[in-house]
């Protein structure tokens, strides 16, 4: 038998979940709050509040909030719901047509967002992409599309050891470095003549210990912020070459750190948690002890950095033992648990519903974050790179929130899908996709709290 093509289609609004749509928006802005410094601040300085003197002062208090509270949760979230979304798209195709048809259609799709992510890359200047991250390790889920949520749970748990011993061997391959070039720097080179491997242990510890200093931190920042600064061509190079350094290492360094999440994701999406159907006890044990823990321990991990002046040298020599993805994963449970608690109570509905919108774009919204922000910071737009304070980057940030909260409050009312979500969608299915809403197509909600 033929599949039925005529069947293959997108989800309609009919048959859109609301929780989903309201996490993704919640998640897709807060993206920007971790992002922004990427789009503001030379890379030594991003995390760095040293290097801008900053300590005492409200960007101080900013970076230590925001690093404490948020770092890497607002991503997490976000892989969840890329997650979820695959086995809500799979789970669709199988059940409208046949054979092959819906590992082709999943497979363009992910394709078609690599493409997406070229474009995020070099057009739009954004070395921190995540997009590529998504499309290349969302093909490998096809195969675990099938797999229980405890299989998937322990799969996401097995990550996280994954990525702690991944994490701990950086940090024990660098103090192996420091050891023996310290140990050869204590010989008394007027008694002992120093071997050629003594030599290269030395230069290596040397090397690793000079690029700490404030004042190379200070040189290395001022020589990006001019080269951004200068015009589209400078800002390509530097922001095209930042991302293709990383590139290799980071796709191996990033695989467990999002496939963690892509786990969780579609375990909780099987359970009901992220469709909001799971009972309320279960959100408030996610909410109480993912926030009590991860607060807790990601509380110590950016003490560390301040205790040590953000002196990699002096943290990597002293500290024995890595552990963001244990801060992170947990922080990440825990707002997703709050979240849906306020959601579920009913007395938020119109706060949230106002996310909901920015969520069905989050596509367009996260491109148009990079749009936005490389007009903002980039030499070819007001080149504000590197001359705002950290406080002025996050009113940005608030600017940025309000128009694209009102934006697609007021797209959706008349359309569909946002523009780059018709476009995927379009180019997935090859076929053009209706766009403008109609009286026929109104907007049923198939999740309510």
């Amino acid at each position: 038998m033929q599949p039925n093509l005529t069947l293959a289609a997108p989800v309609s609004q009919a048959e859109r979940i609301v929780a989903l749509d309201i996490l993704r928006g919640l998640a897709i802005l807060g993206i920007l709050l971790m992002n922004i410094p990427g789009f503001a601040f030379p890379d030594v300085a991003e995390g760095d509040p040293s290097v801008l003197n900053e300590f005492g002062t409200i960007n101080y208090y900013l970076w230590f909030g925001v690093d404490w509270i948020f770092s890497g949760t607002q991503r997490a979230m976000f892989s969840m719901l890329f997650g979820a979304g695959i086995i809500l798209f799979i789970g669709r195709q199988q059940k409208r047509t046949q054979g092959l048809q819906p590992a082709d259609y999943f497979f363009r799709r992910q394709l078609w967002l690599m493409a997406f992510s070229l474009v995020d890359v070099y057009i739009l200047l954004w070395n921190g992409d995540i997009l590529l991250d998504y499309a290349c390790y969302g093909m490998m889920l096809f195969a675990i599309r099938d797999w229980t949520p405890r299989a998937l749970i322990i799969g996401a748990g097995v990550c996280v050891l994954l990525m702690l011993a991944r994490e701990n061997r950086e940090l024990y391959l660098l103090k192996s470095v420091i050891s023996k070039g310290e140990a050869v720097a204590a010989l008394d080179t007027t008694q002992v003549k120093l071997t050629a491997l003594q030599k290269e242990q030395l230069a290596d510890m040397k090397s690793f210990k000079e690029r700490m200093p404030h004042e190379a931190k200070v040189k290395r920042m001022n020589e990006e912020g001019e080269e951004v600064r200068s015009g589209y061509a400078e800002a390509y190079t530097f922001r095209t070459q930042s991302y293709l350094h990383n590139l290799v290492q980071y796709l191996y360094l990033s695989l467990w750190d999002v496939l963690i999440f892509f786990m969780l994701g579609m375990a909780f999406f099987k359970l009901g948690i992220l469709t909001g159907n799971a009972p309320l006890r279960v959100y408030a044990w996610m909410c109480v002890i993912g926030l009590s823990l991860g607060l807790g321990l990601s509380y110590w991990h950016v003490k560390l950095k301040v205790d040590y002046q953000f002196n990699w040298f002096e943290y990597v020599k002293h500290v024995p033992f890595r552990f963001y993805e244990l801060t992170r994963t947990p922080r990440a449970l825990g707002f997703l648990g709050l979240i849906m608690l306020l959601y579920k109570s009913g007395w938020f509905n119109g706060f949230f519903a106002i996310f909901r919108p920015v969520g069905q774009m989050a596509f367009t919204n996260y491109l148009g974050q990079s749009l936005i922000c490389g007009i903002i910071f980039n030499g070819y737009g007001f080149a504000l790179f590197g001359k705002l304070q950290r406080y002025e980057i996050y009113l940005v940030v608030a600017a940025v929130w309000t128009f694209q909260i009102i934006f697609c409050n007021i797209w959706m009312r008349f359309f569909l899908y946002g523009p780059l979500e018709w476009a995927w969608r379009s180019l997935t299915y090859w076929k053009r996709q209706p766009f403008v809403r109609s009286e026929t197509q109104p907007s049923v909600d198939v999740v309510n709290a």
